[in-house]
């Protein structure tokens, strides 16, 4: 059940059920403190009348996330009850219609959440924006998808897709602001063209904001069915928290004996993610020999592909045409999804 809405009263009723109605999730309307406590863990979000929330208090339920009591014109005592019931917000109708409308669509899509693949190089020019460029490009072919860019001193995603004149927010935006970030508004905030969304910076002068980042991925998935994080290689504690975040990790590298061994280093620092993969480039060495110095599976391999920088000047992003990089791009997705 998404929405368990309890109250008994008109107003509350009459302002809340045509939100969720809206938003396209259902709503189960309970006017009996007592009988919502079937509910009240399964449902998605629990949205308490302020007519009904001491009563509830009285009967003690299980504390839980996403609780909010509502109403029309509250009072002082929708604030108690909300603390005696753990409840994250009080929010008065209509004035705070719109942040309750932006977290019924955020219900609606945290019941498929996207999923978060996070691209890094392993050694310095390895291709790890191009490939994740490519990985963005290849599953917006046919689903809704965000490409974040997560390194200040990278060229910029936006202008590696032809997309730095599209209007959006940009990172500065976001560091600018604070509290909840609701996942469609990321979503129609973003430079976009058609499934396709890049989040990046505007200037030369380029910082990735940690409070920023902690509010974005969670609305990007919720809000994308596939969200790709090209991370910066250099990022120190910020990487290793992001990387948390991921949940697969592509570690990019040519099979040199320098790219292997800068990429180990990486590794080690990360302390052996058993979510990620090597994703290989052209090199003398092995798949075995790869395995054996960074500890990672090889997931996938790259080889060399011409046109890319020229596809690339012309606007059209890395993944312009055929060839060795969308086959691998549609094999790791492949591979992420299953």
């Amino acid at each position: 059940m998404p929405v368990l809405l309890i109250t008994r009263s008109p107003s509350v009723h009459e302002s809340v059920v045509p939100l969720c109605a809206a938003a396209g999730v259902g709503a189960e309307v309970c006017a009996e403190p007592s009988l919502s406590l079937a509910a009240w863990r399964d449902a998605d979000l629990v949205l308490v009348g302020d007519d009904l929330a001491g009563a509830l208090v009285d009967l003690s339920p299980p504390r839980r996330a996403g609780v909010h009591v509502v109403g029309v014109g509250v009072g002082d005592a929708a604030f108690r009850f909300a603390v005696g019931l753990g409840a994250a917000s009080v929010v008065d109708l209509p004035a705070g219609a719109g942040w309750l409308s932006d977290e019924l669509a955020d219900v609606g899509e945290r019941a498929s959440p996207g999923r978060l693949v996070g691209v890094v190089g392993g050694a310095g020019g390895a291709g790890a924006t191009t490939l994740a460029c490519a990985l963005a490009q290849c599953h917006a072919a046919t689903a809704s998808t965000l490409l974040v860019d997560g390194d200040p001193l990278g060229p910029g995603i936006d202008r590696l897709l032809g997309m730095e004149d599209l209007p959006g927010v940009r990172w500065e935006a976001l560091a600018e602001t604070a509290g909840r970030l609701g996942a469609r508004a990321l979503r129609e905030g973003v430079p976009r063209r058609d499934h396709l969304g890049v989040l990046t910076w505007s200037g030369l002068r380029r910082r990735l904001d940690v409070a920023a980042a902690r509010r974005v991925l969670p609305a990007a998935v919720r809000g994308h069915d596939l969200v790709v994080l090209d991370l910066a290689r250099q990022g120190g504690p910020l990487l290793a928290e992001l990387v948390d975040r991921c949940d697969d990790l592509l570690v990019v590298t040519p099979a040199t004996v320098p790219g292997l061994a800068a990429a180990a280093r990486l590794v080690a620092d990360l302390g052996g993610d058993r979510r990620a993969g090597l994703v290989i480039r052209p090199g003398g060495l092995s798949d075995a020999d790869a395995e054996r110095v960074t500890g990672l599976p090889v997931v996938g391999a790259v080889a060399d592909q011409r046109g890319v920088a020229a596809s690339v000047d012309r606007g059209l992003g890395p993944l312009a045409g055929r060839g060795p990089l969308a086959r691998a791009a549609r094999d790791l997705l492949a591979d992420a999804a299953a």
